[in-house]
């Protein structure tokens, strides 16, 4: 078992960091908008979320009640979530790219009778919420103009409060509401802040969407527990990306592996490189696996280190994480505990020895408080000595690095032998054309099922079906190679930007 110690003040809530911060380094910078230059300090934005909670007060919203959000990054975004929390509200975010049917079952399951949205999400909502009774949707723009002319009588909150309301991607159902609260939210970013050395002097890129948990706990979070500044562009862009690093003097990023191939196959790119970026301490990689053959290349290219983490939003986000250089890191592991216990279980949840497969099992104050009107999800996911049940395998070295080897429910079964969709990724990304991946189960009559894979390549790019089958038979063998790839335009994704296997399976 690899343990990381906890910190006693993680029971403080995002109310008390904030004011603390507020008294203790007012005139630090936290939130900078990119898309307008203003920055606003700690002692800002203290009496803006101040604001924002008596604002939705005003509306009738007892605190404690689910308020949803549906917009795209921005200070004013960020200034929301956090009143949200600092008034003691449930945060309960929209992921805008899930499609209508998603975003109206999550407004009725979560019983929300307020939506704030930006003006891009109020015209997405507005069918939805023909369909959804007593729904009130609420600009965002008009709420913090609202804001400023409330009296600021915000009641003290408790960290046990709950905080977040997140619904995962619904790959295999209806999506489970992911509840987590303040002290749980907190520990995600404590998480954060002490595998990656936050400070007050680092300032964070956020490129990542607030109704995802890296964004919502890893950058907004994680800054707010360090004391450090966040630079917020409304979306990534590749185009952009090290200008934004260059002009806002940004000491550390988080993406995702699908992001950190677009900007290693950019190529045509003026602003593609990290030239001016000395300042840059390193870049964050998360929610899906990271393959050797990419993170070696980006590395190479760009001269920045990259950590490769994993999380979950059941577990706010962070629970392994490499060590910043000089310490060792490990390619193609995830890394060390921080801030949690990682046990590798077998089918009881029995921790096996080391070197031994098994699934993922994580324990601390950042897993989540249960699944919302789901006891039967909860109780099969946290077991009765808290351990959750990642759904994920690996194994865990002499030196407590976590290998991630697959997931139970994504295994193919070729023949009566497991195959991990992984093991097909890593061997195709080794084609330097191949910037997505990702192998999937077909059913097969002769052996159950069998292997094929999907590739995005870039725009330039000449390789054959031929040329990627005989790589993988070269990495692999014939057995566990696939029977066919498909090249396509785009894969699927979901919001962090993981490939969506199952929807490969549905689409072709």
């Amino acid at each position: 078992m690899s343990v990381a110690p906890l910190d006693e003040s993680i029971s403080l809530s995002v109310q008390a960091y904030m004011d603390r911060h507020a008294v203790e380094q007012p005139d630090s910078a936290y939130l900078i908008d990119v898309e307008s230059g203003e920055s606003l300090s700690f002692s800002d934005c203290r009496e803006k979320v101040r604001q924002v909670a008596n604002a939705v007060r005003s509306l009738g919203v007892k605190p404690g009640a689910p308020v949803a959000y549906a917009f795209s990054n921005s200070q004013n975004s960020a200034l929301v979530i956090l009143g949200l929390l600092y008034g003691g509200y449930l945060a309960t975010a929209v992921n805008l790219v899930a499609g209508d049917s998603t975003i109206e079952y999550v407004l009725e399951h979560s019983e929300a009778k307020l939506v704030i949205a930006d003006d891009d999400a109020e015209k997405l909502l507005e069918p939805v919420l023909e369909k959804v009774a007593g729904v009130k949707l609420v600009s965002q723009d008009d709420l913090l103009v609202t804001a400023d002319d409330v009296s600021l009588n915000v009641s003290s909150v408790s960290a046990l409060s709950n905080g977040l309301l997140m619904y995962t991607s619904g790959t295999t159902g209806r999506p489970k509401g992911v509840v987590h609260t303040q002290i749980s939210l907190l520990a995600g970013g404590r998480n954060t802040a002490e595998a990656h050395a936050l400070s007050h002097h680092d300032r964070g890129l956020c490129v990542l969407p607030f109704y995802h948990i890296n964004a919502f706990c890893v950058s907004l979070m994680g800054s707010l527990v360090s004391g450090s500044s966040l630079v917020i562009p409304s979306r990534f862009s590749v185009k952009s990306f090290w200008n934004q690093i260059r002009t806002h003097n940004c000491s550390w990023f988080s993406v995702v592996p699908t992001q950190i191939s677009y900007l290693l196959h950019n190529a045509d790119n003026p602003d593609g490189d990290a030239s001016g970026c000395d300042h840059l301490r390193f870049g964050r990689s998360a929610s899906a696996p990271l393959s050797p053959e990419m993170h070696e290349a980006f590395e190479s290219r760009f001269g920045v280190p990259v950590i490769e983490t994993m999380g979950l939003t059941e577990t706010a986000a962070q629970i392994l994480s490499n060590p910043l250089p000089p310490e060792t890191r490990k390619i193609g592991s995830p890394g060390i505990a921080f801030g949690n216990e990682i046990a590798i279980g077998d089918e009881n949840q029995k921790e096996v020895a080391r070197g031994v497969e098994g699934e993922i099992l994580v324990r601390g104050e950042n897993v989540l408080g249960g699944y919302l009107k789901n006891p039967e999800a909860t109780a099969e996911a946290i077991t009765k000595d808290g351990w959750l049940r990642t759904g994920d395998l690996g194994r865990m070295d002499e030196d407590g690095y976590v290998f991630v080897t697959g997931r139970l429910k994504e295994l193919i079964i070729k023949g009566g032998e497991n195959i991990a969709p992984r093991e097909v990724d890593e061997a195709l990304y080794c084609h330097p054309d191949v910037i997505e991946a990702a192998a999937f189960p077909v059913a097969c009559k002769d052996y159950g099922q069998r292997v094929e894979a999907a590739v995005k390549l870039s725009e330039t790019s000449s390789a054959s079906e031929t040329e990627l089958l005989a790589i993988c038979q070269e990495k692999l063998g014939k057995f566990k190679s696939p029977d066919k790839i498909h090249v396509l335009p785009e894969l699927p994704k979901g919001p962090s930007g993981k490939i969506q296997r199952i929807k490969l399976v549905e689409m072709l």
